[in-house]
């Protein structure tokens, strides 16, 4: 029997003795490295470096200066501001505390909430833990004793927790005098946290449940060094400033009212112009590529959405209704109604693909705690398309909805990329049918060769998809587009095509939207744009100010002409000075202003100011008309 592991590092292959850990061997492989290293993989498992190993295999390490890395960093750090917590008020108990995307966070249970000036006291008590060098170390306990140990402390949440594992034995993590309930792995020693910065307090419900108790959830991130701290913080700056909400308020776009309820938003003219202008260019847009406008109902009967599966698989996110004794959904998802369009007559083989197209008003039942502006809703409108084709046109409609998404992010000036999510756990539908569809999308994305990253088990109930995640003007990532393969719901609702030899056949059904929600992309829309739209989208193209009163009628004239060649256009005739008035309509970032005095009406011309300049042109109308056609045409942005 061998006394030695046969470990590969760096692909090269060495004999160590069991016992050894990842630290000691990093020690061997790539000493000028260590500071950069956090933790390891063996054999595809995270190990944290002190991890004695006991098995052979391949071991690789995991630096700071990679995502894996990034994440067991800041969940470290999260750990480091528990502690400090738990220090400064013995009286909060603590609940969950993961790394997210840009951070992470920590939920507690404080009999007050936390201030800025309690962040600031929690900050400067982590950079001492910090300093102080303390080490990570795990330990794992039958889960009875991790329990007693808890009850102990009086940490009924992490209580709680074990009880929910299924699992003979927990680990726990300790870092001086904090212990915390986690798998792990961390750092090996509190002062590989560089850079780091607490950002905002916010409630949080217990486990996400509005019926739990409040929590108080303290926000932060980390970084490896504070000169990437510091550009973060900066676009942590920009992204307040172009907050959708403020925006939207500040512009008159929209707003939410508590009156009329949480997640319903109420769009004020400016803001319905723009929401307009976004659906008759993907109206035009559809119709050009072949597909056909079509209308279903809210509602539909309760007996449609068990058949198709929602009612199994989704009905904690649907509101239900009774109508003369009848149970009804209200729509989640427009696709029911689509395939009763399509078994409205028979389908020959020579009717494929039909592509049907709706912007359709949905309502999904989110919870009041995850409601944000524009960007999670309770009712919202899809850019919805169901494509019902044969099995050997299928490649060729996911190629055409790819290159579509493709051509309107070009539009907007969006950046992208694409994640393949695969059957999830709760799901419908043979394997051979879900192997069928994931094939299909892998297919394509490979034959536009388009990087792409798997996502496991994240596909819809009925099928995989190819979700299309969009990055705005700060680098933040969006999902908007998604394409949906589903086998499924056509055998579920019998849809069938007579096929060239006369046989009934089934179609597959592609569900795709390009922009998703139009309520989420225009709150996304705003943020990129900070407000400033380009000028074919915004809801005034043009401002026209007058010095005095005696240009009024002229400017009334000048809008009449405008509004007669489609300008979007309107008029500040009120008695104030000139200076106030090129202000506030540069905070409202109208793309042009057309200034009109004395000197205007006397040699019947403008002046006009383009957005972000400070001088003015002056020109004559029909050439301002025609520049201004001109740029729309273009769709510049």
């Amino acid at each position: 029997m061998n006394s030695y592991l046969e470990i590969i590092v760096q692909d090269i292959s060495k004999a160590y003795s069991p016992g050894i850990t990842a630290a000691e061997i990093l020690k061997d492989v790539s000493p000028a490295s260590r500071p950069e290293i956090l933790a390891a993989e063996l054999n595809g498992k995270q190990i944290d470096l002190s991890a004695p190993i006991t098995e052979p295999g391949k071991l690789d390490f995991i630096s700071v200066n990679t995502p894996k890395g990034l994440e067991i960093l800041r969940h470290s750090t999260a750990h480091i501001m528990a502690q400090a917590v738990k220090e400064l008020f013995p009286e909060v108990k603590v609940a969950i505390g993961p790394a997210i995307a840009d951070g992470f966070y920590y939920d507690f249970d404080s009999p007050r909430p936390f201030t800025p000036e309690d962040l600031e006291k929690i900050e400067l008590r982590m950079k001492e833990i910090v300093k102080s060098k303390l080490p990570f170390r795990k330990v794992v306990l039958p889960r009875g004793e991790a329990i007693q140990f808890f009850k102990e402390l009086g940490e009924n949440y992490k209580i709680e927790l074990i009880e929910a594992i299924d699992a003979d034995e927990v680990n726990l993590y300790s870092q001086g005098n904090f212990t915390d309930l986690c798998r792990g792995p961390h750092i090996p020693v509190s002062s590989a946290v560089k850079a780091f910065k607490l950002t905002k307090v916010a409630g949080a419900y217990w486990r996400g449940d509005e019926r739990n108790r409040m929590l108080q959830r303290i926000y932060g991130t980390a970084f490896p060094s504070k000169d990437e701290l510091k550009r973060y913080l900066e676009l942590l700056e920009e992204a307040k400033r172009r907050d959708h909400r403020k925006l939207g308020k500040e512009l008159d776009l929209f707003s939410i009212s508590e009156e009329a309820g949480p997640g319903m938003v109420i769009w004020h003219p400016k803001g319905a112009m723009l929401r307009y202008l976004i659906e008759e260019f993907e109206r035009k847009e559809h119709l050009r590529r072949g597909y056909q406008m079509v209308v279903g109902p809210q509602i539909l009967k309760r007996e449609l959405w068990e058949k198709s599966g929602h009612f199994d698989n989704y009905r904690e996110n649907m509101y239900f209704t009774t109508v003369d004794e009848i149970d009804y959904g209200i729509k989640p998802m427009n696709c029911l109604s689509h395939m009763i369009i399509y078994k409205s007559r028979i389908r020959s083989y020579r009717d494929l693909p039909i592509r049907y197209f709706e912007l359709g008003t949905v309502h999904r039942h989110e919870k009041s705690g995850v409601l944000h502006g524009l960007l999670r809703v309770r009712q919202f409108t899809q850019d919805d398309a169901h494509i019902l084709c044969t099995p050997d046109q299928l490649n060729d409609e996911i190629l055409g909805i790819i290159n579509f998404v493709k051509d309107v992010m070009g539009i907007f000036g969006f950046d992208y990329t694409m994640e393949l999510s695969t059957r999830p756990e709760k799901s419908i539908g043979s394997d051979e049918d879900w192997d069928r569809a994931t094939t299909a999308l892998e297919k394509a994305l490979q034959a536009l060769d388009l990087p792409y990253e798997i996502n496991e088990g994240d596909g819809a109930f009925y099928g995989p998809k190819i979700d299309i995640k969009l990055t705005d003007a700060l680098s933040r990532s969006w999902q908007c587009a998604t394409i949906q393969c589903d086998f499924t719901l056509p055998e579920r609702f019998g849809l069938t095509y007579v096929d060239a030899d006369g046989t009934r056949k089934r179609p597959v059904m592609i569900h795709r939207v390009v922009l998703g929600a139009i309520e989420r992309f225009l709150g996304v829309l705003i943020e990129h744009y900070a407000g400033a739209f380009p000028l074919w989208l915004a809801p005034v193209q043009a401002m026209i100010l007058t010095i005095t009163d005696r240009t009024d009628s002229y400017a009334a004239e000048i809008a009449e002409t405008l509004r007669s060649h489609d300008i979007r256009v309107d008029l500040d005739l009120r008695n104030e000075k000139i200076g106030f008035k090129i202000r506030e309509a540069r905070n409202q970032k109208i793309p042009y202003m057309v200034i009109l005095g004395d000197k205007e009406l006397e040699t019947q011309s403008i002046a006009v100011r383009k957005r972000g300049q400070d001088s003015t042109v002056t020109v004559d109308l029909a050439q301002f008309i025609n520049a201004l056609n001109q740029e729309i045409s273009m769709r510049s942005f």
